[in-house]
C-alpha cells in the first residue's frame, strides 16, 4: 500500500496531536457573555502587574472596546484604534498606548499620530492576517479530507502527490502567520460555520474546530460544487460545532444493528464455513449505514425504496435490510434442495427479493426492492434507475419525494466500470432523471486481488461522482456513529436538493474475495494487519459499555437474543424440500399473473382495431393539433404524404408504427418510446415532436391528442449512450406489465455496446430470476452498401441465445403458437411489412404474458414503394404473421413449382424484383418468415408439404455465417424430417458484416440473386 501522502504541506493545517496539546494549554474561560468562548490572551513583553490598567474590572472595558473595534475601527475613539493596531503589530501594551490628541487640535498633535499610525502598517498586517485565516479556512474546506483519519488499518492507500506531509503550528507561516498569532483573536468569515454563536475566535481554536470538522473519522468533498446554496448547507452539517451528537436510544438502536450484522455473517461462517456467500466482514457498519438511510427517507415521506448492489454483502442485505426470511436464506445453503419447474435459477448471492413492512422508526410502510442482477459488476444501476423512474412516473411523483434508489458499489468497480459514469450522465436528463440517488460505496480498499494504485488513476475511487456535483462523504467504517451521522446527512441532502450524493465507506475485507480465496499470496502486509483488527462491533460496543450507555450483561442478551433467532430459522430451514425461484421476485405484478404465478388465459385477442380508429390516428400524425404552430416546409410535405395515405387507406412503415401507438395509448396503455434522436427518427421517418420554426423550444407532441382519457406518450432523445440507457428502458419495463416501453438503437449494430444487458437480463432475466420482461429492441439492419458498422444488427447473436431445440420438431396443438412464445425467453422479429409491425408491437401488450421483443427494423422500406399496407390487414379479426406465404401465380399451381426461396426481411423485395425481371412468378416460389423466434415449425411444415417437390433454397442478403442461415438451416431440416437438403443463397463467410466498396455490395448482391435464381446451382450437389 502507498503511503498517506497530501498535498496538505502547502496549506498547513494541524495534526491531531498538536490540537490535543494545544487543548491541553489552559485557557481563561469567560462565562459572562454567551458569544464569548476564550478570553483574549497574548504573549507580551511586560507583565500583566507592569500593565495597571489591564488588571480588575478594567479588563473587562479593555475586552468590550477590543470586541468593538473588530467589528468596526470606527465605533472606538481614536485613541482606541491605534492602540489596538499596535496591540496586533505586536507592541507591548505600554508602547503600543499613545495620548490622544490635544482637544484644541494643534496640527502637532496631529501630525505625531499620523506619523504613529503610519509609520506602522497595523491596518495592512490586519487585513493581511484576516486573508490568511480565511485562506487556512478554505483550505481546510478544500483538502482537509486529505488528512482525514479515513482508514481503519492506517496504511493509506490513497495518493495525492509526493510531496511531504508537513502539518502542525509551526507551519502556519507558510500563510503569512506566525506562530505567536495562535492565540491572536480573529474575526471568522461568513464561509464557515466552526464558530456556531460566536463571531470570533483564537487562531489555535479555529484550527482545532476545522480538524474535528474535516479531519478526524469524516472526510468531505463539496468544494467542487458549484452552487453557493449546496456547499454553505454542507458546510452548516459538518462544521457547526457538537452537531453530530447522538441521543442514548440512538447510540444503542445502533449497537443493535452491529449485533445483527455482525453475528448473521459469523452464523453462515459456523454453520458453512465451506460456502461461497461473500460475506460482509470488515465493513459490518453496512447494515445500520443503509438502515439509517431509510429510516431518514421514510420520516420524509419515501414510500419505496429500489436498491441495487453487487453481491458483497447480499445476504446480510436480504436478511436485516430487506427482511427476508431467514429460513429462506438458509435453505439456500441446502445442495440436497429440489428446484421447483421455474427455470435455471441463480447462485443466492444474485437474487433479488420485494418486500412492504413498517418501519419502526418512522411507524410509516415502505417498500424495499432488491434488485437482482448477474455477476458483472455495475450492470444493474441503470436497471435500478430505470425501475425508479417508472415507480415515479406510475405514481405522479415528479419530484422524487415518494419513491428513491440507492446504489451500492464495490471501490473498484466503481472506479473500473463505464456504466458508473454512463449511469451518473442520466441523473438530471428530463426523462431519466430519477431525482436523487443515494450512492453507497463498499470501499475495500482492494479489487479481488488488485490494489488500488493499480485500479485506478484517481486518488479515490468515488471521483467520478464529481462530474455531476455529487458530494462525496468519506468515512471511516469502523466509527459507527460517523457512519450513521453521514448517512443521515446524505438522506437530507437527497431529499432537500433531489442530487446524487456519495457515501465512501472506507473499510477492509477481512477474508478473501469469497471465503474460498487466500488474500495472503497477493497481499500479505495488509492481511497481517487485518488478522490482528479488532472487529468493528467488539469496538463500539467497549465504547458504549464504558460510556455508561449499556451494561455487558444487556450486549450479551443481544448477542443471545439474536443468535437464537439465527438458530431457530435455521432449524425450520430444514423443512424447506423445494426451491423457489419465485420467492426471491423483485418485480411483482399484482394481478397480472393468477396467484401460482401462471398466465389467466391462454389466447391472445385479435390486435387490429376498427377503420374508424385507424382513420382517427392516421390524421392526427397527419396533423399539427396546436394552433400557431409553424413547421418546418419539408415537415409539411411529409405531413401531407401521411393524410395523402389516410386517405387511400394505406400506410407506410412510419405510419404503422404511429397507429400502434396511438391505438395503445387510447386504451389506456402507456408507451415510452427512448434512444439517440427516436424523437425525429435517424432516418427522418417517425417525427414524433414537432419543432415551432419560430419560437425556441415550443414543441408538439401529436401522439397527445388522441383522445382526451388516453395515458400519456413519452418519447425522448436519450444521452448517447446504449449501455446505460438500455439498462434503463429494461429497469423501466419491469415496474409495470401495462405499459409499452421501446428501446431503438440509432443503428442494429450499436446493440453491441450494450451486451451485458442483453445477455445477462435481457436474453435469461425469466430463466434466472422468474422476472418477466415486455421491453421491445428496435434495431434497424439491412445490406444498403453502407459498409460495415451501419449494416448488420448481428441477428446471428439473438438467434444463437434462443433457448428452442432445433432438432426436435415440438407437438402441434390448437395454441400451439402460444404455447411457444410462452415458452421461449425472447421474441425475435423481422417484419417485411408496416401491418406485422403494427401487429407485433400491439401483441406485446395483448398478450397474457411479458417476454422481450427483438426487432430487425428496415431502412430503405422506410419509403420503398412496395412496402405499404392496406387497412385491410390492420382491421378486427386480423392478427400478427408468423410467416408470410406467396400469394402469387405460383401459389395456384403448387405442382409446377421448382423452388421455394425462404427469406426474412428486405432481400424479400429484391428477390420479387428479380424473380419477375426472370419470369419465373410460375416456378419459384417466395415465403418470408417473419417471426424468427420461435420458429413457426407448423407454418413451415405447410409450406413445405404444399411445394413438396421443389427444391428448398434459405436465400438472405447477410453473410453465411451471419444472419439467420445457422439458425434456420436446422429447424427447416427438422421440419422436412431431413427428407430434402436446405440450400443457401448469400454471401459467403466473412469477418466483417459488410463491404465498405459500393460496387462490390452490388456485386455480391447480383451474385446471391443468380444463385437464389439458377435452378441447375445445385444440381448433383448432396
Amino acid at each position: 500500500m502507498h503511503c498517506l501522502r497530501t498535498t496538505v504541506a502547502r496549506l498547513r493545517p494541524l495534526t491531531a496531536a498538536q490540537t490535543a496539546q494545544s487543548l491541553s494549554q489552559p485557557r481563561l474561560l469567560v462565562v459572562r457573555r454567551s458569544l464569548r468562548t476564550f478570553q483574549l490572551a497574548r504573549c507580551l513583553n511586560t507583565t500583566l502587574t507592569a500593565e495597571p490598567f489591564l488588571n480588575g474590572t478594567s479588563s473587562n472595558y479593555v475586552e468590550e472596546m477590543y470586541y468593538a473595534w473588530l467589528e468596526n475601527p470606527r465605533n472606538v475613539h481614536k485613541s482606541w484604534d491605534i492602540f489596538f493596531r499596535n496591540v496586533n503589530a505586536g507592541a507591548p501594551p505600554g508602547v503600543a498606548y499613545q495620548s490622544p490628541p490635544p482637544i484644541s487640535g494643534t496640527s502637532q498633535g496631529l501630525a505625531s499620530v499620523q506619523a504613529l499610525v503610519g509609520g506602522q502598517p497595523n491596518l495592512e498586517k490586519l487585513v493581511k492576517d484576516h486573508l490568511a485565516v480565511q485562506s487556512l479556512i478554505r483550505a481546510y474546506q478544500v483538502r482537509g479530507h486529505h488528512i482525514a483519519k479515513l482508514d481503519p488499518l492506517n496504511i493509506g492507500c490513497v495518493d495525492f502527490d509526493d510531496a511531504p506531509c508537513a502539518v502542525g503550528f509551526q507551519n502556519v507561516g507558510l500563510y503569512g502567520l506566525a506562530e505567536s498569532d495562535l492565540d491572536k483573536v480573529f474575526r471568522l468569515p461568513t464561509t464557515t460555520f466552526i464558530g456556531g454563536n460566536e463571531t470570533s475566535l483564537p487562531l489555535r481554536e479555529i484550527i482545532h474546530r476545522l480538524e474535528t470538522a474535516y479531519c478526524q473519522h469524516i472526510g468531505v468533498e463539496f468544494m467542487f460544487i458549484n452552487d453557493v446554496e449546496q456547499c454553505k448547507w454542507i458546510r452548516q452539517k459538518f462544521e457547526t460545532p457538537g452537531i453530530m451528537q447522538f441521543r442514548l436510544e440512538e447510540k444503542r438502536t445502533l449497537l443493535f444493528r452491529m449485533i445483527r450484522s455482525t453475528r448473521f455473517e459469523e452464523f453462515l461462517q459456523r454453520k458453512w464455513s465451506a460456502e461461497k456467500r461473500f460475506g460482509l466482514e470488515g465493513c459490518e457498519s453496512l447494515i445500520p449505514a443503509l438502515k439509517t438511510i431509510i429510516d431518514w427517507s421514510s420520516q420524509s415521506g419515501v414510500e419505496s425504496v429500489i436498491m441495487g448492489m453487487p453481491h458483497r454483502g447480499r445476504l446480510n442485505v436480504l436478511a436485516n435490510v430487506i427482511r427476508k426470511e431467514l429460513d429462506q436464506i438458509f435453505c439456500q445453503f441446502d445442495s440436497k434442495l429440489e428446484a421447483a419447474d421455474e427455470g435455471s435459477g441463480d447462485v443466492k448471492y444474485h437474487l433479488g427479493m420485494y418486500h412492504k413492512h413498517r418501519n419502526r422508526v418512522s411507524d410509516r410502510d415502505i417498500t424495499m426492492s432488491l434488485m437482482a442482477n448477474p455477476s458483472h459488476l455495475e450492470a444493474v444501476d441503470p436497471v435500478v434507475q430505470g425501475k425508479t423512474k417508472a415507480e415515479q412516473f406510475y405514481c405522479g411523483d415528479t419530484e422524487g419525494k415518494r419513491v428513491m434508489s440507492i446504489l451500492l458499489h464495490g471501490d473498484a468497480a466503481f472506479s473500473g466500470q463505464g456504466i458508473v459514469y454512463e449511469t451518473f450522465h442520466l441523473s438530471d436528463l428530463p426523462s431519466y432523471t430519477t431525482h436523487g440517488t443515494i450512492h453507497v460505496v463498499v470501499n475495500n480498499q482492494i479489487g479481488f486481488t488488485t490494489d488500488p494504485r493499480m485500479a485506478r488513476s484517481s486518488p479515490y475511487p468515488t471521483d467520478v461522482a464529481r462530474v455531476v456535483n455529487a458530494p462525496i462523504f468519506h468515512v471511516n467504517a469502523d466509527d459507527p456513529e460517523a457512519v450513521m451521522y453521514v448517512c443521515n446527512v446524505a438522506a437530507e441532502w437527497r431529499n432537500t436538493f433531489h442530487k446524487d450524493v456519495v457515501v465512501d465507506l472506507v473499510c477492509y475485507r477481512r477474508n478473501g474475495h469469497n471465503e474460498m480465496d487466500e488474500p495472503m499470496f497477493t497481499q500479505p502486509l495488509t492481511y497481517k494487519l487485518i488478522k490482528k483488527q479488532k472487529g468493528v462491533l467488539q469496538q463500539f460496543a467497549e465504547k458504549l459499555i464504558t460510556d455508561g450507555v449499556v451494561t455487558t450483561q444487556e450486549y450479551e442478551e443481544e448477542v443471545a437474543r439474536y443468535d437464537k433467532i439465527c438458530e431457530e430459522a435455521y432449524t425450520r430451514s430444514k423443512d424447506e424440500k423445494i426451491l423457489h425461484i419465485k420467492h426471491w421476485l423483485d418485480s411483482p405484478w399484482p394481478g397480472f399473473f393468477t396467484p401460482e404465478g401462471q398466465p389467466k388465459s391462454m389466447s391472445c385477442l385479435s390486435t387490429g382495431i376498427s377503420e374508424e380508429e385507424l382513420c382517427h390516428i392516421g390524421n392526427i400524425a397527419a396533423s399539427v393539433p396546436m394552433e400557431d404552430f409553424t413547421v418546418h416546409g419539408g415537415l409539411s410535405r411529409i405531413l401531407k404524404s401521411r393524410a395523402n395515405m389516410v386517405s387511400q387507406r394505406v400506410c407506410d412503415w412510419a405510419l404503422g408504427e404511429y397507429m400502434a401507438f396511438g391505438s395503445l395509448l387510447k386504451d389506456g396503455i402507456h408507451v415510452r418510446l427512448s434512444g439517440q434522436d427516436v424523437e425525429r427518427g435517424t432516418f427522418s421517418h417517425r417525427h414524433h415532436i414537432l419543432h415551432d420554426q419560430n419560437v425556441d423550444k415550443k414543441i408538439c407532441i401529436p401522439m397527445n391528442y388522441i383522445s382526451l382519457d388516453q395515458a400519456p406518450y413519452t418519447v425522448c432523445n436519450s444521452s448517447l449512450s446504449e449501455y446505460g440507457v438500455l439498462g434503463f428502458e429494461l429497469g423501466f419495463a419491469m415496474a409495470s406489465p401495462n405499459s409499452l416501453v421501446v428501446w431503438e438503437a440509432q443503428f442494429g449494430d450499436f446493440n453491441n455496446t450494450s451486451q451485458c444487458i442483453i445477455d445477462q437480463f435481457i436474453s435469461s432475466g425469466q430463466a434466472k430470476w422468474v422476472r418477466h420482461n415486455g421491453i421491445v429492441m428496435l434495431l434497424p439492419h439491412g445490406m444498403e452498401g453502407m459498409g460495415p458498422e451501419h449494416s448488420s444488427a448481428r441477428p446471428e447473436r439473438f438467434l444463437q441465445m434462443c433457448n428452442d431445440d432445433p432438432d426436435v420438431f415440438p407437438k402441434l396443438s390448437e395454441d400451439f403458437s402460444m404455447r411457444q412464445l410462452y415458452d421461449c425467453n425472447w421474441i425475435i422479429v423481422n417484419c417485411s411489412t408496416p401491418a406485422n409491425i403494427f401487429h407485433v408491437l400491439r401483441r406485446q401488450i395483448l398478450l397474457p404474458f411479458r417476454k422481450p421483443l427483438i426487432v430487425f427494423t428496415p431502412k430503405s422500406l422506410l419509403r420503398h414503394p412496395e412496402a405499404r399496407s392496406s387497412f385491410d390487414d390492420m382491421l378486427p379479426g386480423t392478427h400478427f404473421k408468423r410467416i408470410i406465404p406467396d400469394v402469387g401465380p405460383a401459389a395456384a399451381s403448387p405442382e409446377k413449382v421448382k423452388r421455394v426461396i425462404f427469406c426474412s426481411g428486405k432481400i424479400y423485395y429484391e428477390l420479387t424484383r428479380e424473380r419477375k425481371s426472370r419470369g419465373m412468378d410460375n416456378t419459384v416460389v417466395v415465403v418470408r418468415i417473419e417471426q424468427l423466434s420461435p420458429f413457426p415449425f407448423d407454418l413451415v411444415k405447410a409450406e413445405t408439404d404444399r411445394y413438396a417437390k421443389a427444391d428448398l433454397v434459405w436465400c438472405q442478403e447477410e453473410h453465411k455465417n451471419q444472419g439467420y442461415y445457422y439458425y434456420v438451416n436446422p429447424r427447416l431440416s427438422t421440419t422436412i424430417n431431413h427428407t430434402r437438403p436446405v440450400w443457401y443463397a448469400g454471401r459467403d463467410p466473412a469477418a466483417a458484416p459488410a463491404t465498405g466498396n459500393k460496387q462490390t455490395h452490388l456485386m455480391e448482391l447480383q451474385r446471391l440473386l443468380d444463385k437464389a435464381f439458377d435452378l441447375e446451382a445445385f444440381a448433383g450437389k448432396v
